[in-house]
């Protein structure tokens, strides 16, 4: 973990639940968002121990333990809340995820195997999953940063909308095509898949997980794409792989102008 900031804690401040699993241990900030911090705890296999406020990991802990059932990835350790923190600690997947040097060197086997993973992703059955209503949930959120003017219109280069009044009315006339019928993992991006030699190992970051559109796994897959790699010539390579025939341009277009809001 060279390229991480390592940490000194008083482990006193922490639940005393995980007072035994961070004793003796370096631990390093590899977070990647404002909304939580994630300690990488440098133990044994390793652990991840994510932080944030009070019940907002809720629903990562419940798709974690979902995906494990599902066989997709390695549950939780335990997931603490109080009145102002929730505390979520999960072993570490062994592996590395498809930004390591191996994946990016070969952006075309990168792209196809993606693809690949993501089918094979959503073709699982969802039977018994605690979240069912993911496209509710998603069209909520851009109905909220809609009402507050915080938007981004980057996600739309692709498609010919050019101010966030356009992306809105276009979501207006269609969110109804948005479908609650496919398994998701909500934020389908090169850091949250984790393999083993091209092989897959597990999904991680679970926290926009649930039943929902295939359309947004699907646009944040290319959009990963065109982000790490720095180019978007490997858009219709990928959803050639995934599959055309599973894909509708209008619920794509749809998802994309949702994400300025996103």
């Amino acid at each position: 973990m060279t390229n991480l900031k390592e940490l000194r804690i008083n482990i006193e401040k922490f639940p005393e639940a995980l007072h035994n699993t961070l004793k003796d241990a370096k631990i390093y900030d590899s977070s990647s968002s404002p909304e939580a911090q994630v300690l990488f705890i440098d133990k044994k296999d390793g652990y991840y121990l994510k932080i944030a406020s009070s019940k907002t990991l809720e629903r990562e802990a419940e798709m974690t333990a979902y995906f494990q059932k599902k066989k997709l990835g390695l549950g939780y350790i335990s997931y603490l809340s109080d009145q102002s923190q929730d505390f979520l600690l999960k072993k570490k997947i062994q592996g590395e995820n498809y930004l390591a040097k191996q994946y990016l060197n070969n952006p075309k086997r990168l792209c196809d195997n993606l693809a690949e993973n993501l089918r094979f992703l959503h073709e699982q059955n969802f039977e018994n999953c605690p979240i069912l209503d993911h496209s509710e949930r998603y069209l909520k959120k851009v109905q909220k940063n809609a009402s507050i003017n915080n938007s981004n219109l980057d996600f739309v280069n692709n498609y010919n909308i050019r101010t966030t009044e356009e992306a809105y009315d276009y979501i207006e006339n269609k969110k109804l095509l948005l479908r609650n019928d496919t398994l998701l993992h909500g934020d389908y991006c090169l850091p949250n898949i984790i393999l083993d030699n091209w092989k897959f190992k597990g999904f991680i970051d679970l926290d926009c997980a649930g039943v929902g559109d295939r359309h947004i796994d699907l646009f944040w897959g290319a959009w990963t794409l065109n982000f790490n790699i720095g180019t978007d010539q490997y858009r219709d390579r990928f959803f050639d792989a995934y599959g055309r025939d599973r894909i509708d341009v209008d619920r794509l277009k749809l998802v994309g102008c949702c994400e300025v809001f996103g």
